[in-house]
Order: C-alpha cells, then sequence, then structure tokens
C-alpha cells in the first residue's frame, strides 16, 4: 500500500492526481475531465487548505458550470453556489441546501506531496 492509501484506505487504482495544489487559487474551484466525468474541484482556505470533489453538473440547470461558483459557508457549511440559479451546495456532502432532491455526488479529495488527488 502506498502513502496515497494509507490516507483513506481509497486503493491505488481509484487515486487520480488532479493538478499541484498552487494551481487552485485559494477558494475557488477548477474542473478535471476523470475517466468522461466532469468533476469540480475545490481548494478551501490558503494556510491549511482543504480540497472537495464534486460533480461539476448543476442539476438544476443540467450545465457543467459548479467549478465556476462563488466559495463561502453558510452557517458551519462550507458551500459553492451555482452560477446560474444560485443553489447552495455542500462541498463535504454534495447536498443541495434549497432542494436536496438536486443534490451532487462526492468524491474523496486530499493532497499528498503538493499535489490534489480525487479518488473516483
Amino acid at each position: 500500500m502506498n502513502a496515497i492509501n494509507e490516507l483513506s484506505g481509497v486503493t491505488a487504482d481509484n487515486w487520480m492526481a488532479i493538478c499541484p495544489l498552487a494551481d487552485i487559487v485559494p477558494d475557488t474551484g477548477v474542473c478535471a475531465l476523470l475517466n468522461g466525468r466532469h468533476v469540480a474541484v475545490f481548494r478551501v482556505g490558503d494556510a491549511a487548505p482543504r480540497v472537495y470533489a464534486i460533480d461539476n453538473v448543476d442539476p438544476n440547470a443540467g450545465a457543467s458550470v459548479l467549478s465556476r461558483g462563488l466559495v463561502g459557508s453558510i452557517g458551519e457549511r462550507i458551500v459553492v453556489a451555482s452560477p446560474i440559479y444560485k443553489q447552495h451546495f455542500d462541498l463535504a456532502s454534495g447536498e443541495c441546501l434549497e432542494a436536496p432532491e438536486h443534490s451532487v455526488a462526492t468524491w474523496p479529495a486530499r493532497v499528498f506531496a503538493d499535489m490534489v488527488w480525487v479518488a473516483l
């Protein structure tokens, strides 16, 4: 088992390197194409950055835009606001706060060796 697997128990075959952490501006997202799927990858914070990965397709608009949304918080939840209809998606759970039936998928994301990794 390699070091990236020891972080979460996900097998080596599942982890994909996305980009260097420094390529994502703090409190923004980028879109990555992983196995034909559009995945929004977010960096939250600067000093102790956290990364999140959710489906990039906004289920309300049907457009691949969530990586371009505004990152913020509602209470204790870190969210992204869709740039089209402004629904808020919890970055940890994928839940749509305004309409839970429109929630999005999430995937494990980690920073390892200054790279952002996502497991599908």
